[in-house]
């Protein structure tokens, strides 16, 4: 960790809405005139889109059925812990895109599938902020959790994850339902093994939970709504956490143990504003006195 250079982390798998979490961060950073440089944890996936089918092609062959994007060695960790640590020490590092469709092509300039140029970091930038698959890795290899200064999970339950990815599969790339569970069944042993750990090592975990039944995710017709959800929200050392303030702010909402408070789903951007504007401040106050 480092004051003068702050690192924010949010980590969570596909589909779990770390993207929108982004968003939120983004608005939170407008808002406080936070200048911060974001980084993708696509960036740092080991292979590109034709590379990564030829990998997975030749791993089925060898009798390996496990091997996915959630899996350690098909990303670029030492990598991204280098950019981490290098950031923290000097402000400064690299990073680049991976294109995932026409839309992307046409911004970064490269076809999809592929990775753009890496190119540094802007000068003078108050904090990084990370949104991906890893952010909070800690193995044999690396220790990327050691470098973040806030980390922040965010997964839904997992049946709920599955109908997410089920849907946008289908609908967004045109897989078969069949093609989609072939990819959840293979990244579960990832699943378990690589990502489910970060959340040990995350500061502020936050996981929607459906209220409608998603029993079975595979025949599920549309995603549970944010209004048909509850967020649980989980703070790894609840000292200095004002959780009068949070419920009083939040209607609807309440403790469930000493350290997780309960909010319709609905209410995760006002959460989070909440909770992270005065965490954010604090890690830039302090970064400008450093």
């Amino acid at each position: 960790m480092s004051k003068k250079h702050p690192i924010i982390s949010v980590t969570g798998s596909s589909g779990a809405g770390t993207t929108t979490v982004k968003s939120t961060f983004d608005q939170i950073f407008r808002r406080e005139g936070v200048n911060a440089v974001s980084i993708e944890g696509d960036a740092f996936h080991r292979y590109d889109r034709a590379s990564m089918k030829a990998e997975l092609e030749r791993r089925y062959a060898e009798g390996d059925a496990t091997f996915s994007h959630f899996s350690y060695d098909a990303n670029e960790l030492a990598k991204l812990e280098d950019v981490f640590r290098t950031y923290g020490k000097t402000g400064k590092g690299e990073t680049r895109h991976y294109v995932h469709d026409n839309d992307e092509a046409e911004r970064w300039g490269s076809p999809p599938g592929t990775f753009t140029d890496w190119a540094p970091f802007e000068d003078d930038s108050d904090l990084l902020f990370y949104e991906g698959l890893h952010g909070a890795v800690v193995n044999d290899e690396v220790n990327l959790a050691q470098h973040a200064d806030l980390k922040i999970g965010v997964v839904p339950v997992i049946n709920l994850e599955w109908t997410q990815k089920i849907h946008r599969d289908k609908d967004k790339r045109g897989y078969t339902t069949e093609a989609v569970t072939d990819t959840i069944l293979r990244r579960m042993h990832a699943y378990v093994h690589c990502i489910c750990p970060q959340f040990v090592e995350t500061d502020v975990n936050f996981q929607r939970v459906p209220v409608v039944d998603t029993s079975n995710p595979f025949c599920a017709r549309w995603i549970p709504t944010a209004d048909e959800s509850l967020v649980v929200i989980r703070f790894k050392n609840p000292r200095g956490i004002d959780f009068p303030y949070l419920t009083s702010m939040i209607q609807g909402s309440w403790m469930s143990r000493a350290n997780s408070i309960v909010i319709p789903g609905g209410k995760m951007d006002l959460a989070m504003q909440l909770i992270f504007t005065p965490m954010i401040d604090r890690l830039v106050r302090e970064s400008k006195r450093a």
